[in-house]
């Protein structure tokens, strides 16, 4: 099987990368890309959506747990989880839920 290349978009967090500097954008979208080539098995066409719930706390998440997934998850649960560590969080504490969105690239 070849190299597959991801984007993984975290939607409902803009407002939180808007804290992030501007150069960590970019390692922000190197990191997803690593986290889905790592996990997800699925064809280079499938879109996948999953939904993280997670505590935020000190600028970061943790305790992240599945909430949805597609049938089957073709490692985009743990491709999720994995990106789920290098999202900036800013001040923001409780519990969040964290949809990600997994597209081919182009």
């Amino acid at each position: 099987m070849g190299t597959q290349k991801f984007n993984a978009v975290g939607f409902g967090v803009a407002a939180l990368l808007a804290v992030a500097a501007p150069a960590g954008a970019s390692n922000l979208a190197d990191q997803f890309a690593i986290c889905a080539s790592r996990y997800a098995t699925g064809h280079q066409t499938d879109v996948a959506s999953v939904m993280l719930e997670c505590t935020a706390a000190d600028g970061k998440l943790s305790d992240c747990k599945v909430l949805e997934a597609p049938t089957p998850p073709n490692g985009y649960d743990k491709a999720a989880l994995c990106a789920a560590d290098y999202l900036p969080i800013g001040t923001r504490t409780g519990t969040v839920k964290v949809p990600f969105r997994f597209e081919p690239s182009h």
